[in-house]
């Protein structure tokens, strides 16, 4: 099979070069151009090359949203990651009923992209004030918000977020479970491994990049969610709300340039979490293709 390049080079490259034109130019325009402006802006607050803005953006105020949205994206990263996993892993060797393993592939593809607003007011009407559940367990004396059952509170982000993130580790990792093949299990049992032994010494090494790059993403994918948490608390010390707030102009003399010191923290935090997340899928990739 030829590489893109060995196509790009070939007798038809130059209608190939000329379809990706469209494409390089928009990846350039709306994604290289913008991150080029906010690191030139960030390390030169001043006209001069500087780390001054980029300090104030790791403390105080700050660098607590930086801890906060950190723990928030790992915690439901950590606990979405393990339950698709397990999903993933039952979905596996499911033959009945025919119906379920298409319906929670259906599912796991529209609840993986359902966020934002739409999602937000979702939760509110659930477990709200005045939400369905609220209400229901308030005619039976149990007061959730006593409880500390919010979706304004850490936990309630945790349970919003995992509806987004359980289905998106499934479609991740249900790929990797399945290029763990049969037959390798079989060879196993011949020589004596039972079903532990199996998974222990070969079917976890082999799907471990494949569950660890599935973490990083629903890392990232948290991490940048804006529209959800804006819905249910907007005053939430979160990176994406500070990024709003001093986008938006609110900053005093002096710290015009510390949204784009945050905006560049974050990107290089990302890029970073997704240059390992790459190298994980390649790792993995060479067992789902064998």
């Amino acid at each position: 099979m030829r590489t893109t390049w060995q196509v790009l080079r070939g007798p038809d490259g130059r209608l190939a070069a000329a379809l990706t034109l469209p494409f390089l130019a928009f990846i350039g325009l709306f994604l290289l151009f913008p991150t080029i402006v906010v690191v030139t802006k960030a390390l030169t607050p001043d006209g001069q090359f500087g780390l001054s803005a980029v300090q104030s953006a790791l403390s105080g105020s700050y660098g607590r949203g930086f801890w906060n949205s950190t723990v928030l994206s790992a915690t439901s990263a950590l606990i979405g990651g393990l339950i698709g996993i397990a999903l993933a892993a039952t979905v596996r060797d499911l033959q009945r009923p025919a119906w379920l393993r298409s319906a929670v592939d259906s599912w796991s593809a529209v609840a993986s992209q359902l966020g934002g607003v739409p999602l937000g007011f979702a939760f509110i009407a659930t477990l709200g004030a005045q939400g369905v559940l609220t209400r229901l367990f308030a005619t039976g004396g149990i007061d959730l918000a006593g409880l500390g059952v919010t979706v304004t509170g850490f936990w309630g982000l945790v349970v919003v977020y995992l509806y987004f993130q359980i289905p998106l580790m499934f479609l991740v990792m249900v790929p990797a479970l399945q290029g763990v093949r049969r037959s390798w299990q079989e060879a196993a049992a011949i020589l004596g491994a039972g079903p532990f032994t199996f998974w222990w010494r070969v079917g976890i090494p082999i799907v471990a990049p494949a569950a660890l790059g599935g973490m990083l993403l629903l890392f990232v994918n948290a991490f940048a969610a804006y529209a959800t948490v804006y819905v249910l608390n907007p005053s939430a010390q979160l990176v994406p709300l500070q990024i709003r707030f001093l986008l938006q102009g609110n900053v005093i003399t002096g710290e015009e340039d510390l949204g784009n010191a945050i905006v560049a923290c974050v990107i290089a935090l990302l890029l970073t979490s997704l240059l390992l997340m790459t190298a994980l899928q390649r790792r993995t990739l060479r067992w789902v293709n064998t």
